[in-house]
């Protein structure tokens, strides 16, 4: 049995966890500079807000209904998804990380230690609430692509409950009538795993539900659903595992690539200033880097003009460079940023976006080397060493941004452009030694 456990509105519920006064109002959080509506609560959703549209288009309907706008605030939602996720893995002998805000359990073989599952999931529901205030929904089941259903057949029963299905946000599809009644009930575009053209195929071909799809052909779904991998999908509707857990040492999955990216809060057209906002890119990405253990052979440098702007014509420019051997140094890195984006740089234009791409990562201390490499050129010295750990460790106790690069900071005088406008974020309340949450007695 697998369990997927997922956090309901997360962004929005991480800003009612420290703000009580948020519950039962609308909250919606912003995007990067403020730019659109990336997460609901419910009762926003509820005034027929969506997903992805412009602040600026709602901003009325917003004041109108009273809704709280928070700027995204990512230190606050990943240090609650760490919460979120410690306790998880105390759980459960094996964890997956899918996302910032779910995650796979395996339940095999632990059905006579824990009980009846449903009163397991319910358990586990109330702990995540009690020890975070993040509420969250659970469904279980015999494959991955049926918890995730179940999860979402949960979510939907906490407000309207079914006939034979619990309306408590956790479900257990433990029976064959449960798996028929919950496949019925999700269209086949919401299958995890059958995205926007598959699902115009299957509409096309006469199959609308999940449980349609799971009493598909296996031939015609090799054929016409991506083949080995639209088999798979057909046989975990129909209850047979074919996807397994995919854990790392921290219960989570180490990334085959890591990016940063970002828009600007204002147009930059100063080089040390993009420099200073691709150096900070590259900072994080190396920080991920060292701490699931991996270093990166390729490095790729882009930016970006403002494709809504009036100077004509919109453009993206990109180099990339091929290390001789991979690094998770952040001083060598961003020296290789710096060349990179001077490769890129037109004088004179005003850069919207810049990022970073990590790429050919291999595991740090076994790099691949070239033919006439010596084995010390594996790593930097000793002390180089060294001071990327004190680096992080640095970071890690004091607040990231505690300890940067030269290049990485801002010019005197100057103010941070390329900083992201986020006008209504809330404070640091678990990161940051100064902004802890205040009660007045």
């Amino acid at each position: 049995m697998f369990a997927l456990v997922d956090c309901n509105n997360f962004y929005a519920s991480c800003e009612r966890v420290f703000r009580p006064e948020l519950e039962g109002r609308p909250v919606v959080v912003l995007s990067n500079n403020d730019g659109c509506i990336i997460a609901r609560s419910n009762e926003a959703k509820a005034l027929g807000l969506k997903m992805g549209e412009p602040y600026f288009q709602v901003k009325e309907l917003l004041r109108q209904h009273d809704v709280a706008v928070c700027s995204s605030n990512y230190e606050l939602y990943g240090d609650m998804s760490r919460r979120v996720m410690w306790y998880l893995g105390q759980v459960a002998p094996e964890l997956e990380v899918y996302s910032i805000d779910e995650a796979f359990l395996n339940l095999s073989g632990m059905t006579r230690y824990l009980g009846d599952l449903t009163e397991y999931g319910a358990r586990v529901r109330a702990d995540v609430l009690q020890r975070t205030g993040i509420p969250v929904c659970v469904g279980m089941a015999p494959t991955k692509t049926l918890a995730k259903l179940a999860n979402r057949v949960a979510k939907a029963n906490s407000k309207v409950a079914m006939s034979t299905l619990a309306g408590s946000g956790v479900l257990c599809l433990d029976t064959d009538d449960k798996r028929q009644e919950a496949l019925a009930r999700v269209g086949v575009e919401d299958v995890w795993g059958v995205g926007h053209q598959y699902a115009a195929k299957l509409y096309a071909a006469g199959y609308r539900t999940a449980a349609d799809l799971a009493a598909c052909p296996l031939p015609w779904a090799r054929k016409n659903l991506g083949g080995v991998v639209g088999m798979r999908l057909v046989r975990e509707l129909q209850g047979y595992p074919c996807l397994s857990m995919e854990p790392s040492e921290d219960g989570g999955q180490a990334r085959k690539s890591i990016a940063c990216t970002r828009s600007f809060g204002k147009p930059v057209t100063e080089f040390e200033d993009v420099m200073g906002a691709v150096a900070t890119f590259v900072s994080r990405a190396a920080e991920k880097l060292r701490r699931q253990g991996s270093a990166a052979r390729v490095l790729t440098v882009f930016v970006s003009t403002n494709r809504y702007g009036n100077e004509p014509p919109p453009y993206t420019r990109s180099a990339l460079v091929t290390l001789p051997v991979a690094s998770d140094d952040t001083l060598e890195l961003a020296a290789q940023a710096r060349h990179l984006l001077g490769k890129v740089w037109r004088p004179g234009t005003l850069y919207k976006k810049a990022g970073v791409m990590l790429d050919g990562l291999e595991r740090a201390g076994q790099q691949q080397l070239g033919l006439f490499e010596q084995p010390a050129a594996v790593s930097v010295s000793g002390k180089r060493a060294e001071l990327m750990g004190t680096l992080d460790a640095l970071n890690r106790r004091f607040g990231k941004g505690t300890v940067i690069i030269g290049s990485a900071s801002v010019r005197k005088g100057a103010g941070a452009d390329w900083a992201m406008n986020r006008e209504q974020k809330s404070p640091a309340y678990t990161t940051s030694w100064g902004e802890l949450w205040r009660i007045n007695l």
